[in-house]
């Protein structure tokens, strides 16, 4: 006979189980792309509503038929681009060359309740970097965003990096000083129909048990002790409690990635989704908003960043028709 299996109980995917080190996620891996171009935006999550759409999926059961679907709003103010950071390779992986800093910045009262921008001698490092172009590896864009756009009632503004794709470090040089001071629109990086990596840090729920940390599974009614906690601890040998023995601890508020979520909907017009008395939770959507398919990791209000896909579906591109919205 053989021996009775069963899955584990709650995943080792991700260990160890521990709080995000900020509440906006930090983007770990870059997508390829030929073209000299921004890779990530940040948006702020709305809520959920569902859409009928006309359903164009190749393969489909229900193709060319209206479908139900879950969607997520989310508010997508413009970014600024307030620097450029200089990466050089080092024995120990990249490392900052050196960074320039737009210096109207400085005037930036918004900006200035997240950091502070000193005397910047701002021509001499660009020229700096220039002459060392050779040593140069890789080039990204320090931004901060706009959240005084959105129903947040928000002022302080979140400051962070994102890619520039390309091979071509003199592209990527120029593209940044062109777009050094200026704003970048959703519509400037991204576009209906396409898929995106969402990453987002989770809702927090503190310290919990082993139920509801790993799923184990509650004891039977005639058990001695308590009923919501592991059988053992583990073997005699060795003489001590493995890593991978469910414990209770930390839950929740983890940075996550969601893969190929597609874009529906990219729209100026916040009439079509606020309802009478604004969003439960949020308030109006004021500025540009995007539908994404399904949902999203955080709660509302939390910054979300949206990618460039680091694995592409075959089918990278998917229009949809949209039929209603809510309802």
């Amino acid at each position: 006979m053989a021996a009775p299996k069963r899955p584990r109980r709650g995943s080792l995917a991700f260990y160890p189980k521990k709080r995000a080190k900020r509440i906006y996620p930090s983007v770990r891996g870059k997508a390829k792309s030929e073209k000299t171009k921004i890779l990530q935006f940040s948006v702020y999550k709305v809520g959920m509503t569902s859409l009928t759409i006309l359903d164009t999926r190749k393969g489909s059961v229900t193709k060319n038929e209206e479908i139900r679907v879950p969607a997520t709003i989310v508010e997508c103010p413009p970014i600024k681009v307030v620097g450029i950071r200089f990466y050089k390779s080092s024995p120990e992986g990249l490392k900052v060359m050196t960074e320039v800093w737009d210096l109207n910045s400085k005037k930036d009262k918004d900006l200035a309740r997240k950091l502070k921008i000193g005397e910047q001698r701002a021509n001499e490092k660009l020229t700096y970097a220039e002459q060392r172009i050779d040593q140069v590896k890789d080039i990204s864009l320090i931004v901060k965003t706009n959240p005084k756009m959105t129903g947040l009632g928000k002022k302080k503004p979140e400051v962070f990096e994102i890619d520039i794709g390309g091979n071509d470090i003199k592209d990527k040089l120029k593209f940044a000083k062109d777009n050094l001071g200026k704003e970048i629109k959703i519509n400037d990086v991204f576009k209906e129909g396409e898929y995106v990596d969402v990453i987002g840090i989770t809702k927090g729920k503190g310290t919990q048990g082993v139920v509801k940390r790993y799923g184990v599974k509650i004891q039977f009614r005639k058990d001695m002790k308590h009923h919501r906690q592991i059988g053992t601890l583990g073997s005699q040998s060795p003489g001590r409690i493995r890593w991978t023995v469910p414990r209770a601890g930390q839950l929740g508020f983890f940075q996550r990635t969601e893969f190929n979520k597609r874009i529906l909907k990219i729209s100026n017009d916040g009439k079509e989704i606020n309802p009478k008395g604004g969003i439960k939770n949020y308030g109006l959507v004021k500025s540009t908003y995007m539908l994404i398919e399904g949902s999203v990791p955080g709660p509302k209000n939390r910054l979300i960043i949206i990618r460039t896909p680091v694995r592409p579906k075959k089918t990278s591109f998917l229009p949809t028709e949209i039929r209603n919205i809510g309802g």
